[in-house]
């Protein structure tokens, strides 16, 4: 009768999943935003060392042993909670089981990184961005640095805690899903290249890329920042200053490829506008209104003191039909994804429940 008790005690175990605790995340965090620093550097040296001819450097090193720490961390949770009862499938605590596909991605990548550079040479610029190899580092940390916070996502709500410390986590995950994002479309971000500086050539073709390119940029950024952020706003009630927290570390890895530290404050003033928005409008699902408000608002705001900030430090070389309509159209990119992750039908079900 006793074994028979401990055999089911065992097997009731090995079909449980653990549950992150928040110290947990906050290591997970934390690790996370230094593998984004890791990957920051390194496209800092690809973008500033010209002489960049081997894949042996410092830079390389760091981003490496970012990686090798978190995948560590991983793995030893996966060995704790199996030899705790957890069956293997089963040994990472919820919301991470994609972590450690991250891990394999990201080390399988490493290896063809080595072998693609000694075949084919050292990228440069953009080059750096399209590689196989470095596509599948970026997929493969991206897996990883999310996993605090699907933790958090999967939570019900007896288990969440609301404020800095309970999120804290979750917003530094979104902070490096938001990066990430940055990082790899960093040609065409205007934070990056504010092409509304450039003067017009006076060659047709020419400026009509160039300012289409601007357009473009700006277009892709606002749906790539308010498309997760849309989903945050949904999910929780966010402590206030946390938008201003998300915006400035994007504003601070945006301006690593070219140096442009001078659109912070941007970053910084344009996270503030997003949180009083949330303050005063106090979007939700359950408030329709207030969340196509906010998501038609909040890039509005940022975009016209990024060519207030523009006009003060450079000069806007766009017309004000260019730059007026541009933030408009920011708006509108935004509304448009707000009835893309909140459509009709699936508001008039939350209000069934």
């Amino acid at each position: 009768m006793t074994s028979s008790c401990i055999a089911l005690t065992k097997s009731s175990v090995s079909i449980e999943q653990p549950v992150s605790s928040l110290r947990y995340d906050w290591l997970a965090a934390l690790l996370g935003i230094l593998g984004t620093m890791g990957a920051y550097q390194d496209l800092w040296a690809h973008t500033h060392v010209p002489q960049l001819e081997t894949f042996f450097t410092p830079w390389h090193a760091v981003l490496y042993g970012a990686f090798l720490l978190y995948a560590g961390f991983l793995a030893g949770t996966a060995l704790l909670n199996h030899a705790k009862g957890y069956a293997w499938l089963r040994s990472m605590p919820r919301g991470y089981e994609i972590a450690l596909v991250g891990v394999f991605i990201f080390a399988v990548s490493g290896v063809g990184d080595l072998i693609w550079h000694q075949l084919f040479g050292i990228e440069k610029n953009i080059e750096a961005l399209l590689s196989p190899t470095h596509l599948g580092l970026g997929l493969g940390g991206f897996l990883m640095k999310l996993a605090p916070l699907r933790a958090a996502w999967y939570r019900s709500r007896e288990e969440e805690l609301l404020g800095w410390r309970a999120l804290g986590p979750a917003l530094l995950s979104l902070v490096c899903l938001l990066t990430a994002f940055t990082f790899f479309s960093w040609f065409a971000n205007p934070f990056v290249f504010p092409v509304a500086a450039i003067k017009a050539s006076g060659s047709l073709t020419i400026d009509f890329s160039i300012q289409g390119l601007g357009v473009a940029s700006i277009l892709l950024q606002v749906a790539l920042l308010m498309g997760p952020l849309l989903l945050v706003v949904r999910r929780w009630q966010l402590p206030f200053g946390a938008l201003t927290l998300v915006f400035t570390l994007m504003g601070v890895a945006a301006s690593v490829p070219m140096d442009t530290y001078y659109l912070l404050p941007v970053l910084l003033l344009g996270g503030l506008g997003a949180d009083l928005l949330l303050r005063m409008l106090k979007p939700a699902s359950d408030r329709v209104g207030a969340l196509r408000t906010f998501a038609f608002l909040a890039p509005i705001v940022l975009y016209l003191l990024y060519f207030i900030e523009l006009a003060l430090v450079a000069r806007v070389a766009w017309t004000i039909h260019m730059w007026m309509g541009s933030c408009l159209l920011a708006g509108v990119v935004s509304l448009l994804l707000s009835y893309m992750l909140f459509s009709p039908a699936s508001l008039n079900g939350y209000r069934k429940q």
